[in-house]
């Protein structure tokens, strides 16, 4: 029986040569014709049956003869590599290179790989230790939710193919206890770190969130974000909501402010003047305002500031707007800044490892920015942030400072706001929503190969 090669065009058969094939089959058996097996349609099989039944056949075929079973092998483009050339580096050889750059080629322009690109291959090297690699398959993401994938036949062919996986927009409604701290009580429940950045930054206005934040506290966080098939997130919104004790936030973004601000349930505006801690995450209060036994001289000194213990470069925050007076080297402080804000209020930091970008003398801050790192530089015993607060040119206690909140909605602002509150508290009532998203970024220098 002959080898069906399905690259071989099929036979065609002019309709009377039928006609006449079954004329002498009447006339040899005496005109008993036997009715044809009528054949029963075979029902069509889903996308994901098919990627089922693939995967299965690959895996069977996954160490092909005289090879070793792939292996995974990340490759990055790098400056000046063609990408035949980054292909070289995982052992193929240069035809198995061509082959497989001109089987990509049928979707896109080589030539717009730029150096950096980062694509998946499965390698399959000669049992032996002598001959060159072969491929087995290659992955090269092409955008949030699509990849294209090249396989090997059974016959030896590649094989290329774009998967585009159905990404689902969904609005979630993270609950639950304090343990330990909540960027990590919000992380165990799957928040992105964006997520969890974003809700200490605003609680940090009501809340010191390492005195004020105990366990078993209740919070709920709902936000935004496009998950693909496969349970991969690809996008994050901004937090819509967030809720830590009595603490309560709703996004809302009034009619020509630019951007989306924070109220609490009655329409106030929740910034505050000045943040409690310039720190949102991952510190303690190591040494309060007072008098103490000073850890390097060793006799009771006055402390004119807060310690607070945090690990080498954790981002230290504006707690106001102000512009920065001093960005320098002093003495026991070591890397020190100081910055001045409104109503005659100045804040100073002390054993910074390094300032942040564009910080220095006569540069404007805003609130929640970060303007430097937490160090150990100077006279310190360890890592860890020495803040200080003057007011009118005295020191004053940190803990004790009183500040401001936010302005009030009113009007067609106040309505709007009444509405968008009401949305939000449907979706946290119903436990969240789903509905299709559809995704139009793309990795950069991906465009379709010309055609023609």
């Amino acid at each position: 029986m002959a080898q069906f090669d399905p690259r071989r065009q099929p036979m065609r058969i002019a309709p009377h040569l039928f006609t006449a094939a079954a004329a002498l089959t009447v006339a040899v058996f005496g005109g008993r014709v036997h009715q044809p097996a009528i054949a029963e349609d075979v029902p069509q099989l889903t996308d994901t049956q098919v990627d089922i039944l693939e995967a299965r056949a690959f895996a069977a075929a996954s160490a092909p003869q005289g090879l070793t079973a792939p292996e995974a092998v990340a490759v990055q483009i790098r400056r000046g590599e063609t990408f035949e050339q980054a292909m070289r580096r995982t052992g193929i050889g240069a035809d198995e290179a061509s082959a497989v750059a001109a089987t990509l080629s049928n979707a896109f322009d080589l030539r717009d790989l730029g150096a950096g690109l980062r694509f998946e291959t499965a390698i399959s090297k000669p049992r032996g230790g002598r001959g060159d690699a072969r491929l087995i398959g290659l992955t090269m993401r092409t955008g949030p939710a699509s990849q294209l994938t090249v396989s090997r036949s059974f016959d030896g062919a590649l094989r290329l193919r774009a998967l585009d996986e159905k990404v689902t927009a969904e609005t979630v409604v993270l609950t639950g206890k304090v343990e330990g701290s909540l960027t990590a009580s919000a992380q165990r429940l799957g928040a992105s770190a964006p997520i969890r950045r974003a809700a200490n930054k605003l609680f940090s206005h009501k809340l010191d969130m390492d005195r004020d934040v105990r366990a078993n506290d209740n919070f709920t966080l709902v936000f935004g974000r496009s998950v693909t098939e496969t349970g991969r997130t690809v996008a994050t919104d901004d937090l819509l909501y967030a809720q830590l004790k009595d603490v309560v936030y709703y996004r809302f973004q009034p009619a020509g402010a630019k951007e989306a601000q924070y109220f609490d349930a009655t329409g106030k505006n929740m910034r505050s003047t000045m943040m409690r801690t310039p720190l949102d995450r991952g510190f303690r209060v190591s040494s309060s305002f007072g008098f103490r036994r000073h850890p390097i001289a060793g006799y009771r000194k006055m402390h004119q500031g807060m310690d607070f213990a945090a690990s080498t470069g954790t981002p230290v925050i504006a707690p106001a707007d102000g512009v920065v007076v001093e960005a320098r080297r002093w003495g026991g402080y070591g890397n020190w800044l100081r910055i001045r804000h409104a109503n005659g209020l100045e804040t100073g930091y002390g054993h910074l490892s390094r300032y942040g970008s564009g910080i220095r003398a006569g540069q404007r801050v805003s609130q929640g920015q970060t303007v430097a790192f937490v160090g150990s530089t100077g006279a310190s015993t360890g890592p860890h942030l020495h803040y200080e607060i003057w007011r009118n040119g005295q020191r004053i206690n940190p803990a004790g400072i009183k500040t401001s909140e936010g302005t009030v909605l009113a009007g067609a602002d106040l309505t709007a706001f009444r509405a968008e509150k009401a949305r939000i508290d449907r979706i946290i009532a119903a436990g969240g929503e789903r509905k299709p998203a559809v995704l139009q970024a793309s990795v950069p220098g991906l465009r379709p190969a010309a055609q023609g």
